[in-house]
């Protein structure tokens, strides 16, 4: 039996009169990657945020690699990474600095230009962060959840807003950190990208899970029922023909 990384039970996040979560309840296992998946203001980033221990929940119960939340926190900050936006790096210093300061504050010792390398950016060494194109900065974010090597990696929409080639070539990056050993959990709203990644999938919606299980197995249930797509599926789509035209090739622009 895998063993439980995350687990979450009747977890209720209250604001004021407004629930935003109504009693949540998922299993994430040691080695998946594990998608959150719902439209905005379902309740994802909060679950995600108070598992982070940056929220801190109603009630319900949470316990992250047999650590129990209520009880030692800060246990769990220490083994998990949390994937920064980028408006949150200090602008004066370059990725190097960045790394190096990152590994201070963890009290890590990291080789930072093994680090860059891993994510692809070890010739933008010298480079601050807005002098990134949007899929380095992605790929840097990521990299920085990697600087305490971390039992678990949270990853809140990575690669919104990243033209095909980044995204495809993040999504390396984030199987690669799963081959390593490490746990995943991701929110996205590209429900191809939840297919391609993720082991499994909870959907929430209104603040509660309304399907939990792999992609595929959710997708048959979908076609038991006798649901067709109005249109005839091809073996391929008009993303898989870009990158087909123009490469996989990291190119930044």
């Amino acid at each position: 039996m895998d063993k439980v990384m995350i687990s979450v039970r009747d977890l209720v996040k209250n604001y004021g009169n407004f629930q935003a979560v109504k009693g949540i309840s998922f299993d994430v296992y040691e080695g998946e990657i594990f998608g959150l998946l719902g439209p905005n203001g379902a309740g994802k980033s909060t679950t995600l945020e108070i598992i982070e221990t940056l929220r801190p929940k109603t009630s319900g119960k949470i316990i992250v690699d047999g650590i129990d939340l209520d009880a030692h926190p800060n246990e769990i900050k220490k083994i998990i990474g949390v994937q920064l936006q980028s408006s949150g790096f200090y602008p004066g210093l370059n990725l190097l600095e960045l790394v190096d300061l990152f590994s201070g504050l963890y009290n890590r010792k990291v080789n930072a230009m093994e680090l860059l390398e891993t994510v692809h950016l070890k010739d933008k060494a010298k480079a601050k962060v807005k002098e990134l194109s949007g899929g380095q900065k992605q790929r840097f974010s990521v990299a920085t959840t990697l600087i305490n090597n971390p039992k678990i990696v949270f990853l809140d929409e990575p690669t919104t807003g990243l033209d095909p080639q980044a995204r495809r070539n993040l999504w390396a990056l984030i199987k690669n950190i799963r081959q390593n050993g490490t746990t995943v959990i991701i929110t996205t709203h590209y429900m191809d990208e939840a297919e391609y990644l993720c082991d499994r999938v909870a959907i929430v919606e209104s603040g509660k899970v309304v399907a939990l299980n792999t992609p595929d197995k959710l997708i048959d249930d979908l076609v038991a029922t006798g649901f067709e797509r109005p249109k005839e599926v091809k073996k391929a789509n008009l993303e898989d023909v870009f990158i087909h035209l123009t490469g996989h090739k990291l190119r930044e622009e």
